[in-house]
């Protein structure tokens, strides 16, 4: 089986599942330590990884490893809890592969969520970040081989990879809950080992704000297949090259916990009737 009939095999088994995916229903990718999030979905219906037939299955802590459908904010969604990364020996077809799902699916807008390192030194501990732009270290492209004609063009544009118009929705949400949210360039490096003091100091001086092992190879898919972006990261740690601490995987997901509140009432508000506007913008 080729890399579109799995997709399009695992779009008809969750149809299957679910029947009709309404209109206006936007997808989320949780990451790792925000499955918590998931849990202010109503009228929930899961599906684990492991019933959707070609889904990689998540084998870090941290990644629930289940599609759940319901409501989030008066908005029906599609909730990707957990994601596959380039370090457990996916390719990038592979890590991208539920994201294409979910275009498949009908998905118009998507919202990619994260841990990240903040690199920027003015951003704490336990801040949201909404993503701006994007820079990709991994040294790969989902994109790479034969393009699939029907999924987007064989060279996407990238000049606006992040939606201008779910970007305001979200800062405007973010406004009226009194919430403080941090804007900045997110950069995806392959992984697993951590970034070392040379190596924060480049990526800052490249632009970055903030560092993970997710996200971007993921935007790109999307993109090629005409989603619309709003990225979050919850920033768990700071990395400051001159007095680096040590940090773990575990320090990482309780990081990421104590931040899934916050998270979780950020998307609801983004999500709710009031921001139709920018869910519904063209660009």
């Amino acid at each position: 089986m080729n890399h579109r009939d799995t997709i399009d095999h695992a779009a008809r088994h969750i149809r299957e599942k679910l029947g009709i995916i309404q209109a206006r229903t936007w997808g989320l990718v949780l990451g790792s330590g925000l499955t918590p999030v998931a849990e202010a979905i109503a009228r929930a219906v899961d599906i684990p990884y492991a019933d959707i037939p070609g889904l990689p299955e998540p084998t870090v802590d941290g990644h629930g490893g289940f599609l759940r459908a319901g409501i989030l904010g008066d908005r029906p969604v599609l909730a990707l809890c957990g994601r596959s990364h380039l370090y457990e020996g996916h390719t990038p077809q592979e890590v991208c592969l539920p994201v294409r799902v979910l275009g498949a699916l009908g998905v118009e807008a998507l919202v990619l969520t994260n841990a990240a390192g903040a690199l920027n030194p003015r951003f704490e501990a336990g801040a949201l970040m909404l993503i701006t732009d994007h820079i990709n270290m991994t040294g790969q492209n989902p994109l790479t081989g034969p393009n699939i004609a029907a999924f987007g063009p064989r060279f996407p544009d990238m000049s606006q990879a992040w939606c201008p118009h779910l970007l305001d929705s979200a800062r405007r949400a973010a406004l009226a809950l009194g919430l403080g949210v941090e804007r900045g360039v997110y950069i995806q490096i392959p992984g697993p080992s951590l970034e070392t003091p040379a190596e924060t100091r480049a990526y800052r001086q490249l632009g970055a704000d903030a560092i993970g092992m997710s996200t971007v190879l993921e935007a790109i898919a999307a993109r090629h297949m005409g989603l619309r972006l709003l990225g979050i990261s919850c920033l768990t740690n700071k990395n400051t090259p001159d007095s680096m601490a040590a940090i773990s995987h575990a320090g990482v997901l309780r990081a990421a916990g104590r931040a899934a509140a916050d998270m979780a009432r950020l998307l609801e508000a983004t999500a709710a009737k009031g921001n139709d506007a920018g869910w519904t913008a063209t660009e």
